[in-house]
């Protein structure tokens, strides 16, 4: 049987090179923009709920370029797909340091979410998990570590950009830096040689596809999108809450980035434990886990407790995504798995931008974020609710 000191020793550049765009990528993508709220609404008068549309609108170009994008990387290779999507990404932000008006924002920030990070996400989590015959999980674990530092590294940089160059200067410096970073990463990346018949042997040993690949799909989909409107929430709106007890706007970022820090064990240690206990069992426990935490965020008043509470919901959280994306791995096959990982992940991203404007949203309804966070807390339950029932499914089917 193929072990992983037989895999090819490549495979580790691949998971590397995909962990640092993921972290550059969709840390700008899926909550750079929670360093702006704020700042956005004392220097343009926009409302929090109007300015996080600006989130909504990127995640939505996310969900359905990524529909579109993993099976063109499945036709034409990961390396010329991704390099495409991280130049309309980098572009973006640059053309975003000019842009006065909120349409203008909403527009662009679709086209970044389409055709940049959509062209990014399910094709290097595709090749990350078709490069490891075994010990995938810990694979995917490490890659989504990246897109975790970049959800805790950007809005903390983003900060200390806006607070030294404005809101125009920091966009375009993140654009710059995407482009002279990204680039050069993109070229790192290559797809898996040809699997010998030994090789497929392994591959259909370690895989857990015993359910249909639709069902599969549909329970997946159904959760991601509950799962991921409870995390977006933190995401989002974690920096405004804590700005509202009074802190400053880098004290606040640093709060956030000291949780995605900490989410990148989480993150490494759920995908271990996926491939111990399996795929499902793992989402399982991290989701439960954050639904537990998230609505502790609302009775917090000092810095302090802000940084400690944040460190151990961190880790627990960030095994949501991991266990997500090993799942699809798991129990898709490889045939089906790139357009598997454009759906579910689709699904994924909708949530992603529910989350976030509702957040906003009932802020401007209510003046505070118990709502927000107490919205977050049921999708996190409902979520456990069909995780539960697909892995109980899958055990049938098993038997």
């Amino acid at each position: 049987m193929n072990t992983p000191d037989t895999q090819p020793a490549y495979r580790w550049v691949v998971v590397i090179a995909a962990a640092l765009i993921l972290a550059i990528a969709m840390g700008a993508i899926v909550n750079g923009m929670s360093a702006f709220i704020v700042p956005m609404q004392e220097g343009f008068g926009w409302s929090r709920g109007d300015t996080t549309l600006i989130n909504f609108a990127g995640i939505l170009g996310l969900s359905f370029g990524g529909l579109v994008m993993g099976p063109l990387a499945d036709r034409r290779g990961t390396r010329p797909v991704v390099l495409f999507g991280v130049v309309v990404l980098g572009l973006c932000y640059l053309m975003a340091s000019v842009l006065t008006s909120l349409w203008q924002f909403y527009l662009l920030f679709f086209i970044a979410g389409f055709f940049g990070a959509g062209a990014i996400f399910p094709p290097i989590m595709a090749a990350v998990g078709n490069w490891f015959l075994v010990g995938a999980g810990v694979a995917i674990g490490i890659a989504s570590a990246g897109q975790a530092l970049g959800q805790g590294a950007v809005p903390f940089v983003s900060s200390m950009l806006i607070g030294s160059l404005g809101i125009s200067g920091a966009f375009a410096a993140i654009g710059v830096f995407m482009l002279v970073t990204m680039i050069p990463l993109s070229f790192l990346l290559r797809q898996p040689p040809a699997l010998s018949d030994a090789q497929t042997t392994t591959q259909q040993a370690t895989s857990q596809a015993e359910l249909p690949t639709n069902v599969v799909v549909l329970y997946l989909s159904a959760a991601i999108i509950l799962c991921c409107t409870c995390m977006s929430v933190p995401l989002m709106h974690l920096v405004p809450l804590i700005q509202d007890r009074g802190f400053a706007p880098e004290q606040a970022g640093s709060v956030i980035f000291v949780m995605l820090i900490v989410a990148i064990a989480g993150r490494l240690a759920f995908g271990k434990l996926a491939d111990v206990i399996g795929a499902l069992p793992a989402y399982m426990t991290a989701t439960a886990w954050m639904t537990l935490l998230v609505f502790g965020f609302v009775y917090i008043e000092s810095l302090s407790t802000f940084y400690i509470y944040a460190i151990i919901y961190g880790f627990g959280y960030a095994g949501v995504m991991t266990g997500v994306l090993v799942s699809i791995r798991a129990l898709v096959a490889p045939a089906r798995r790139a357009s598997a990982f454009g759906i579910v992940t689709m699904f994924g991203w909708f949530g992603h931008a529910i989350g976030g404007y509702q957040g906003g949203a009932l802020y401007d309804l209510t003046g505070n974020y118990t709502a927000s966070y107490a919205v977050a807390a049921l999708a996190g339950i409902l979520n456990l609710v069909i995780v539960s029932m697909l892995l109980r499914k899958q055990r049938r089917a098993a038997y």
